[in-house]
């Protein structure tokens, strides 16, 4: 009845210490072949490629960026980008609180920028196996105004009162505009209003695989950007350290995700 597999990464797929155990590598292998299992994630591209390594889907396509982003072995199949007249705002607002300013980072496709390694950037870069570039934001946002860009993700991090005034901006300016999730009081992740994980799945499936239907979709997550997608698709499964709001659409719930969630439950549903 099920025919391809959706899966959400950090705090879903990946196990203790943000790494595929061995158990979730021994399901995907042995399942592959017949049932296409594809990665979707708030993550950028390249921090998603050493994971479809081990795990053996490097020809399968990817959502990345929370459906900002869709790629097949480096073929762009879809992209949505936040304009970039809302980024220069965001980041004259942060330029102007001085000593109160914010981690902002802007992505697009495989570029990462942020204006320090600080704190949260290395953070980052520890979690996703990734290094980013060192440019102020304000000089990223003079070159995608003359490479006519914008951007697929932007992460802002800091103090909760600090985020919490960002969100408020946001939200007051741009709401018709963006997506704005809050998956840690210090963090926001901000995608463009028009995309989101259902989406990307829809989008892909019409390009990639136009014989499946969204009732033939089984797809795991665990946060607030996963809610739609588990809701909507024909099996939806939260892992049981999911977000309460994730586990009432979801058909199923399965283990933690420090204890093997998905690949149990691969294991039961394709025997």
């Amino acid at each position: 009845m099920y025919k391809i597999i959706f899966t959400d990464i950090d705090g879903t797929l990946l196990g203790p210490d943000r790494v595929l155990t061995q158990a979730t590598i021994d399901q995907v292998t042995r399942i592959k072949e017949t049932i296409p299992f594809i990665l979707v994630s708030s993550r950028m591209p390249k921090q998603m490629y050493h994971l479809q390594q081990d795990l053996g889907i490097l020809n399968t396509p990817l959502i990345a960026f929370n459906g900002a982003y869709i790629e097949k072995e480096s073929e762009v199949i879809h992209s949505s980008e936040i304009p970039i007249s809302i980024i220069k705002n965001l980041v004259l607002l942060n330029e102007k609180a001085g000593e109160n300013k914010i981690h902002i980072s802007l992505f697009n496709a495989n570029n990462w920028y942020v204006d320090s390694m600080d704190y949260w950037a290395k953070r980052e870069e520890t979690n996703t196996k990734i290094s980013p570039e060192i440019k102020p934001n304000s000089e990223v946002v003079t070159l995608w105004e003359k490479e006519n860009k914008g951007a697929h993700k932007i992460m802002c991090m800091g103090d909760k009162l600090l985020i919490d005034k960002i969100y408020k901006f946001l939200e007051e300016n741009y709401k018709d505009a963006l997506h704005l999730y809050r998956s840690k009081d210090t963090y926001i992740e901000i995608a463009s209003k028009e995309i989101s994980k259902l989406t990307g799945i829809k989008t892909l499936l019409n390009c990639c695989y136009p014989t499946y239907n969204l009732e033939e979709v089984v797809a795991f997550g665990d946060n607030y950007n996963d809610e739609e997608m588990i809701g909507a698709v024909g099996h939806g499964v939260a892992v049981d350290n999911a977000r309460d709001e994730v586990k009432a659409v979801a058909k199923a719930i399965t283990q933690h995700h420090k204890e093997d969630g998905v690949a149990n439950y691969l294991k039961i549903l394709f025997k």
